[in-house]
């Protein structure tokens, strides 16, 4: 952000603009690797695949120990982290069943947990992931959608348009980090994100452009890391580790890199950067004048200015 150059408090610490687009990821994949037990449903859009786990001996896929059923209160577990982590929130979909498709009750309780989230001060970062060893998210729950009347159809696609917006508005950083397979609604989740994966036919065009986008989205192809990667929808390609969660890991370290950071300064230079990618330059220059000017009768700007002539970290309190 040009305004942010000259100013070495809270605005200033986001180093003039140069924001982290990184995506926590997995990739490298073997020959053959599928999914344990059967894979079934219609193939919607495209689709990232990074490995979830490592196969052992004769076949068989190393767990770890999740129910084939849970609660539907447990299906989105929200995991407010301490210490060193404080102000990182970690939303994890837990639809073991259901490889975490999208049902009515899991966007309802994502909807939820958004709504008291965007309101939360002490928040700062918050991660999307998987609870669920080698899938993200499967999309639709087609075994829910199969079953409803023609007439729910409409407003359930409504509703989960609605709350991925919800996602893609909170004021604050999120990391989807994603162990395995996303598909159709699952990558427009991630896609959501500030730090971003991959999919979805609104945001896709406009992060690798549009005749990619129609390529990949019309072939329903389904990519691994390295490709994701090359075609620019991801930053970083991770080894994964033995416990299948090499990108919840590295979400967890960028997130911790933003803690320091001013949250007023986070919370603008995102609402900036979000509102000037989709209108021309001059107003997107003025959009960041205007986002700017909500920092200068602030304590963190304060906080930021006095806390560089005094050569100490800042104590920021989103003030």
């Amino acid at each position: 952000m040009a305004a942010a150059a000259g100013v070495p408090g809270a605005l200033g610490t986001l180093r003039a603009g140069r924001a982290r687009l990184v995506a926590a990821y997995c990739a490298g994949i073997g020959p053959g690797w599928r999914l344990p037990g059967s894979w079934t449903g219609l193939p919607v859009g495209p689709a990232i695949w990074a490995r979830g786990w490592t196969p052992a001996a004769g076949g068989a896929a190393w767990r770890r120990g999740y129910s084939s059923e849970v609660k539907t209160e447990d299906e989105l577990r929200v995991r407010y982290l301490e210490e060193e982590n404080r102000g990182i929130v970690v939303l994890g979909i837990n639809r073991a069943y259901a490889k975490n498709s999208l049902s009515k009750n899991l966007v309802k309780m994502l909807s939820k947990a958004v709504d008291a989230l965007k309101s939360d001060k002490k928040v700062r970062t918050i991660i999307v992931r998987s609870d669920v060893p080698g899938i993200f998210c499967a999309g639709a729950d087609l075994k829910e959608r199969v079953k409803m009347h023609s007439s729910e159809v409409g407003p359930f696609v409504s509703k989960l348009r609605a709350v991925i917006n919800e996602v893609a508005n909170l004021p604050v950083p999120t990391i989807a980090a994603i162990d395995g397979l996303a598909l159709g609604g699952g990558l427009e989740l991630a896609l959501a994100c500030d730090i971003r994966v991959a999919g979805g036919t609104q945001r896709l065009p406009r992060a690798i452009g549009m005749s990619l986008a129609k390529e990949l989205i019309f072939s329903a192809r389904v990519l691994d890391g390295q490709e994701a990667k090359a075609v620019g929808l991801i930053s970083h390609v991770l080894e994964q580790n033995q416990e299948g969660d090499a990108a919840y890991r590295k979400a967890l370290d960028l997130a911790r890199e933003f803690l320091p950071q001013g949250p007023v300064a986070i919370r603008v230079a995102k609402l900036a950067i979000n509102q000037g990618m989709e209108v021309d330059l001059v107003t997107g220059l003025a959009i960041e004048e205007a986002c700017y000017a909500q920092t200068v009768p602030t304590k963190d700007r304060l906080e930021g200015l006095l806390a560089f002539k005094e050569k100490r970290t800042p104590r920021y309190k989103g003030e």
